[in-house]
């Protein structure tokens, strides 16, 4: 597989380690010259994977046409918001029918609608796949095993690029359910931001092991009403990514709630931070959708109203709290 990686932060600097170290020639593509010759020169991505050793082979690219040259497999590593620009530029550049998969975690900004969505729009005739699951960067840049799950409804090639993909550190599970499997990786980023207030909050981890819990339940719940399978939420995509992005001290998210949670704006935080929480920005059409289709998803609301529309996120939990009694 010739490779290109479109998107030098922490993810996709880290994913193109992980092709050379799989023996794919692998060019990482950043829209910054700066930070390309910086890479390239210190053979490490300071600014957002610091401390992770690049390999020598790793070429590192300003240059799209230049990244694209050569490649057969695009791997679009950039966040929600620069997906649809980001495929727009590299639209001429594709060869027909070049496969398509995409690493990102939200919504799009202005229609709402799902990444591969987006890019089914954007570059029609392409396969388009998502690779979705537990998998913060500095831990796949750091060679800690690691399983994630692929999802595209083009089988055969589904097949080849998960055998492609695996190494003795990075093992992939195959899913058609592309749906599920994307939107998996909305709802959880918003449940992280919500167990991150309630740390904020200092309200113990019994409250956190609530709302992950609930959340679970939550986003099960969605998902069925969007058309997704159950079991996909309670894979890697789903209960998989919930515990780790809820939970660990390296999830953008989390941290992001734990700062509102302390009294911090939601957007200072995006003003103050290089790092995309993908839940700040999801959240909004998240709701919408949520309404659009009639499912009750109480936490979702709760950091919808702490983030959006500026409740005080004390009164949110007890309101939560104080919900009126149900069967589990």
């Amino acid at each position: 597989m010739r490779a290109v990686v479109a998107g030098a932060g922490s993810w996709g600097t880290a994913f193109s380690r992980l092709l050379c170290a799989a023996g794919h020639p692998t060019v990482l593509w950043t829209r910054r010259r700066q930070a390309a010759e910086d890479i390239t020169l210190q053979r490490e991505n300071r600014v957002y994977l610091p401390g992770t050793t690049l390999p020598s082979e790793l070429r590192v690219t300003h240059l799209l046409p230049e990244a694209l040259q050569s490649a057969d497999t695009l791997f679009l590593a950039v966040p929600s918001f620069a997906m649809r620009p980001v495929a727009t530029a590299c639209r001429p550049l594709l060869p027909q029918g070049m496969p398509i998969v995409h690493l990102a975690k939200g919504l799009d900004p202005g229609s709402g609608v799902r990444m591969s969505q987006v890019l089914a729009e954007v570059l029609p005739g392409h396969p388009v796949f998502a690779l979705s699951g537990p998998s913060h960067a500095e831990e796949v840049g750091g060679d800690q095993p690691t399983a994630v799950v692929l999802a595209g409804i083009s089988t055969d090639i589904g097949e080849r690029l998960q055998r492609e993909l695996m190494t003795p550190r990075f093992r992939v599970y195959l899913s058609e359910d592309l749906l599920g499997v994307e939107y998996c990786s909305v709802v959880k980023n918003v449940l992280a931001i919500g167990t991150g207030i309630s740390d904020g909050l200092g309200q113990g981890v019994n409250a956190r092991a609530a709302l992950v819990t609930r959340g679970l339940a939550e986003m099960a719940r969605f998902g069925r009403a969007l058309g997704a399978r159950t079991e996909t939420f309670y894979g890697l995509a789903g209960l998989g990514d919930l515990v780790v992005t809820a939970t660990s001290d390296l999830s953008r998210n989390r941290r992001a709630g734990i700062h509102i949670g302390q009294g911090e704006k939601p957007a200072e935080i995006i003003a103050g931070t290089r790092m995309v929480a993908e839940g700040l920005h999801a959240v909004v059409k998240l709701w919408a959708l949520a309404q659009e289709h009639a499912v009750d998803m109480p936490i979702t609301e709760a950091v919808y109203r702490i983030v959006q529309l500026q409740e005080p996120p004390a009164r949110q939990i007890a309101a939560l709290m104080q919900r009126p009694p149900k069967w589990e």
